[in-house]
């Protein structure tokens, strides 16, 4: 006859200790999931804006040089600036038909540590935005790693930097 033994140690989980515990874990990944699953979207939300962000201060920069340089009207090269290889519209905008093009004048504007930028046709998947050649002074740079034909469009005419997110 059998004997119980009451000092005997249990050796496992018991099998509704084992669906609490998926149960919680399921409810956890119900919430945690597309909270993961927006943070990619955030993320390239905030690099569009950082960019963007970047992008505006190196045009007041360039015109802030132009001013300082006691210019008045348009120049091939804003001494003081990067490289000295910015251009400048008579109201001291960074020009980009004079500086090489829409892509040109963004590697030039933002110097170092840049998003990758391509002519339009030029992109390939290292390339995070594609620039348009300059239409009436309008360069226009679309973001490429999210699909959702984001922007950032640049008007030499007035300065204006504008970021569409989509």
């Amino acid at each position: 006859m059998m004997k119980y033994n009451s000092k005997q140690k249990q050796k496992g989980f018991t099998l509704i200790e084992l669906v609490v515990v998926i149960a919680i874990l399921a409810i956890l990944a119900a919430f945690a999931l597309p909270r993961f699953a927006q943070l990619s979207e955030q993320a390239h939300q905030a690099s569009i804006k950082g960019t963007s962000g970047a992008l505006s201060a190196g045009v007041a920069l360039v015109k802030a040089q132009w001013t300082v340089n006691g210019l008045t009207t348009a120049v091939t090269a804003v001494e003081g600036f990067g490289n000295d290889d910015v251009a400048a519209t008579d109201d001291g905008w960074p020009d980009p038909a004079a500086s090489g093009g829409c892509a040109a004048l963004w590697n030039r504007l933002l110097q170092s540590n840049a998003p990758r930028v391509a002519a339009a046709g030029a992109a390939d998947n290292t390339t995070e935005y594609q620039a348009t050649a300059p239409s009436a002074g309008v360069c226009n740079y679309e973001y490429l790693p999210d699909g959702q034909e984001s922007f950032i469009e640049y008007n030499s005419n007035t300065g204006e930097v504008f970021t569409d997110i989509n």
